[in-house]
């Protein structure tokens, strides 16, 4: 398809990526019209091959004619550098967004049926550290990820880029209902694995095997992690020993260090 000029930023076919900076608008936008938004040659082509249909693209001019692999259908809309900057809200230096309709989560029973190792992530909700837990979730040999209703959106553009599209290719469901879903992830056959400095935790490293056969790594928001139900119902608790009177690690740097003990 030949690209669509776009001169004005208030132009309706483009309004997929209006304001992009705007975190609160973007989350009340997104989500419910069924969209995500990809950045980056390399994301938009993980998200293509991770089957995701694109709605349409956004691209610099002076990107244009580079442009490969991108689907025949998708309007493919191109503009200024200083109109693209209007309207996204910010200075597109990967020179190509894309907008993708999002699918349906999997059921959850059915995801944890086909897991042998998940992640489950609790108020996580800074989008720099979800998209850097589900890249080192894919490189580690995670299956699956279970979030708590406050979790971020592991779709925002932040997480998305964050991810290098790794996010694509692991399964995900966010739970209704929480912290009864705890007890359902027991209930599928998994070992509740709860990451705390707490002095009765257990160093990762000294786990038993049967508790490493299907782990449920627990994972909480940077700064209070864990709430005290979360780690009630945790079977074991574990820690990442810690040297030079260093009391933690980023949640997305000690996500790295425990899925690698895990499944090494």
């Amino acid at each position: 398809m030949p690209a669509l000029i776009i001169t004005d930023p208030d132009d309706p076919r483009i309004g997929d990526y209006r304001a992009l900076t705007d975190v609160e608008l973007r989350t009340r936008w997104e989500p419910p019209n069924g969209l995500f938004i990809a950045e980056g040659e390399l994301v938009i082509g993980r998200a293509l091959r991770a089957g995701y249909t694109m709605r349409s693209a956004l691209v610099d001019e002076k990107r244009v004619d580079q442009l490969t692999g991108l689907p025949p259908d998708a309007p493919l809309y191109t503009a200024p550098p200083a109109v693209l900057e209007s309207i996204t809200g910010f200075h597109v230096h990967r020179g190509i967004l894309a907008s993708f309709h999002r699918r349906d989560l999997p059921d959850m029973s059915e995801m944890l049926s086909k897991a042998r190792t998940i992640a489950v992530l609790e108020g996580l909700n800074t989008h720099t550290n979800l998209g850097a837990l589900f890249r080192s979730a894919a490189a580690l040999g995670i299956d699956a990820v279970v979030l708590s209703p406050n979790c971020a959106d592991p779709l925002y553009r932040r997480a998305v880029r964050v991810s290098m599209g790794e996010v694509f290719a692991i399964p995900y469901a966010k739970s209704e209902d929480w912290p009864g879903t705890l007890q359902a992830i027991r209930d599928a056959g998994f070992t509740l694995l709860a990451m705390t400095p707490a002095p009765d935790a257990v160093a990762i490293q000294d786990l038993s095997p049967e508790q490493r056969e299907r782990p449920a790594l627990m994972l909480g928001a940077e700064g209070p992690g864990l709430t005290a139900a979360a780690l009630r119902a945790a079977d074991v608790r574990v820690v990442i020993p810690m040297h030079n009177d260093v009391d933690s690690l980023n949640v997305a740097t000690a996500a790295a260090v425990a899925f690698y003990e895990l499944t090494r």
